[in-house]
């Protein structure tokens, strides 16, 4: 019998607190749900548990990222695992083992797909013979637009009897900044590139994580212009190389509802034509000029102002389409993510058996599906809903 039903590893980082609190505020401490903090060091762990007005009832659990001993410890005392603990590309590889061979689920936010594509080869055996199920990108970094484009694709088979073999993710408007553990997980992602550069042909790939498989050639989602199915100018989105693998991987492990040469890309709604002297549309603030170090991130207020507003389009070769939205009511990168990976975890141990979801490596849309967007509506500020 394990002691708990989750385990918040990493919570005295930045997003990790943030899940706890979460967590705290929507199960509380032993009453609907079991779980514990862990991280590397007890009495930061006590600190962050009084700071976020959790009882002393609320478990301890010390365990570090270099100490694979430790890792098999925590994993045996529990049945899901939630780590914050990156850039996974550095400190997260012995947790992802130790949960394929426990049989242990395993919820992240990473948005590493080179790492992703390394993990799934490496686990995918361990994981479907001990039942685990390994499932990555659970925050902004994929859960808005996998989910996204899984709800429209669900909505067009109700609407006209069947999945349509085009969709467009775009970002309509967006608010949030940018924590010290994104940018660290982007400097470790362009030193490992520039170690190996074979890296960036895996992060140009929109089927890096279809073992096996390759699709058609994809739309161009680097190139800004005036896009006629969603009333808007387009700009390159930089997210779109991560969310793009997520799709895929779903229509992937789902059996290829979409069709195999199902087509799908992500790009930024603008208000016009692009002045060639601006910079870059992105969608993220730094909201000052210092960079944030980790550990560090947006402030509870600027959380809370913050928000995101994707559309996803479905469409048909006859003109045929349903456009659909995806908002979150916090800063998408912390506020929102933490919520998200927290029911992903929750929706995991309740709500989907091993018998609708077995063992393996898995993403939110192909292992949870309309559980999670149950959950998510109910509990994460997160709302899916059908415009025409």
């Amino acid at each position: 019998m394990s002691d708990f039903d989750i385990i918040v590893y990493g919570a005295t980082g930045y997003t990790g607190r943030l899940v706890a609190e979460h967590l705290l505020k929507t199960y509380g401490v032993g009453k609907d749900l079991a779980w514990a903090i862990a991280g590397r060091n007890a009495g930061k762990l006590a600190e962050v548990r009084a700071e976020i007005g959790a009882s002393d009832s609320l478990p301890l659990v010390v365990a570090d990222a270099s100490d694979p001993k430790s890792l098999a410890a925590m994993v045996a005392r529990t049945k899901a695992i939630i780590t914050t603990v990156g850039p996974y590309q550095l400190y997260g590889s012995p947790l992802v083992e130790a949960c394929a061979t426990a049989g242990v689920d395993y919820v992240d936010l990473t948005g590493e797909s080179h790492w992703i594509a390394k993990m799934i080869p490496a686990h995918e055996a361990a994981a479907k013979k001990s039942g685990a199920r390994i499932v990555f990108s659970c925050g902004f970094d994929s859960i808005p637009f996998d989910l996204g484009v899984f709800f429209a694709e669900e909505t067009a088979k109700k609407k006209f009897g069947a999945y349509a073999p085009r969709a467009r993710g775009r970002m309509r408007a967006m608010q949030g900044g940018f924590s010290g553990g994104t940018l660290a997980s982007g400097m470790a992602t362009m030193a490992a590139q520039q170690a190996d550069p074979s890296i960036g042909a895996v992060l140009a790939n929109p089927f890096a994580l279809t073992p096996g498989f390759t699709g058609p050639a994809q739309p161009d989602g680097e190139t800004t212009y005036e896009d006629k199915a969603a009333g808007s100018w387009v700009a390159p989105f930089m997210m779109a190389g991560i969310n793009t693998k997520a799709v895929h991987r779903s229509n992937f492990l789902l059996g290829h509802p979409w069709g195999r040469d199902f087509q799908y890309d992500e790009m930024l709604m603008i208000p016009g034509p692009p002045d060639p002297n601006a910079p870059p549309a992105a969608g993220f603030s730094f909201g000052g000029g210092s960079m944030p170090k980790p550990g560090e991130g947006p402030s509870k207020d600027e959380r809370e102002k913050g928000f995101f507003d994707q559309v996803v389009i479905a469409e048909f070769p006859d003109g045929r389409s349903v456009r659909v939205s995806v908002k979150g009511d916090m800063d998408p990168g912390y506020g929102s993510t933490s919520k998200m990976l927290g029911e992903s975890a929750v929706c995991l141990v309740r709500d989907v058996p091993r018998s609708q979801t077995p063992g393996g490596c898995w993403t939110t849309a192909s292992a949870m599906g309309d559980a999670l967007i149950r959950r998510l509506q109910a509990n994460a500020g997160v709302t899916f809903t059908v415009e025409t």
